[in-house]
């Protein structure tokens, strides 16, 4: 079986197993971000009065959608990493009985996540479109934002994958993580409300640049710059190539540390 069938077969059997046998099934997706945006809302905009940003040019002001446009994003994050971070140790009995590449199995999770974020994305732009709050000539750019998001995070969960086969607290040390990084990143409110001198070292935050490029494309109706589009390609590149330069020093030993 060739490598592209392989990742294809593996990448069809998480998509049917993410939500076997459950009564709504796909409908999940999108009800978990909706409910997480439901909270959210109520808690800061509702109860703390928190008010949206106004776009700019776009002139839209509505915390619900300034808060889907980097929840989804953020969300795509944190499921296809944890989901990566155990591919290894969970398919330990496939890995021990025959080789295969195994850095497919990372991948056909950040592309089973991937699909699922295409489907949210496209159901928020179809929102947008039907407010008359987006450009269909910014769609491609909202495209190569998610595939770039993508690889970046491909890069980052072949890395930990392989760690956490040697050192299973890597999954727990990512958790914790997460939640710092959820509130370093500008998901419930705008750049605009970090100070000044902490906005250059704030930026080092890859997804700082993913989520203001997909607000620019979506919330603002705007283009990102060519500066940060560009950044956000060579950042995820190199992510890419050091995550596979890990898994690579590190996939010699997996079948025996399994």
């Amino acid at each position: 079986m060739s490598s592209r069938q392989l990742m294809v077969n593996l990448t069809l059997r998480e998509l049917r197993t993410k939500y076997k046998r459950t009564a709504l099934g796909w409908a999940w997706s999108l009800l978990n971000p909706l409910a997480i945006m439901v909270i959210f809302t109520l808690v800061f905009r509702v109860f703390l009065k928190i008010e949206p940003p106004t776009g700019s040019p776009s002139g839209l002001k509505n915390f619900p959608l300034f808060l889907l446009c980097g929840l989804l994003p953020w969300t795509f994050l944190v499921n296809a990493t944890n989901g990566s971070i155990n591919s290894l140790v969970t398919n330990a009995n496939l890995i021990k009985k025959s080789y295969f590449p195994r850095d497919l199995l990372v991948a056909s999770q950040v592309v089973a996540w991937l699909i699922s974020l295409a489907i949210e994305m496209s159901l928020l732009t179809l929102v947008f479109l039907i407010m008359g709050n987006f450009n269909l000539l910014y769609l491609p750019v909202v495209v190569l934002v998610m595939l770039a998001l993508a690889v970046f995070l491909a890069g980052l969960s072949l890395a930990l994958s392989a760690a956490n086969v040697y050192f299973r607290d890597v999954q727990h040390f990512v958790g914790i993580l997460f939640q710092i990084w959820f509130y370093l990143t500008p998901v419930l409110y705008p750049v605009s409300e970090v100070p000044d001198r902490a906005r250059s070292l704030y930026g080092l935050n890859p997804m700082v640049g993913f989520v203001e490029a997909f607000r620019d494309c979506l919330y603002h109706v705007r283009l990102p710059s060519f500066a940060r589009l560009g950044s956000l390609l060579l950042v995820s590149v190199f992510s890419f190539v050091v995550g596979l330069w890990v898994f690579n020093r590190m996939e010699g030993r997996l079948a025996e540390e399994l």
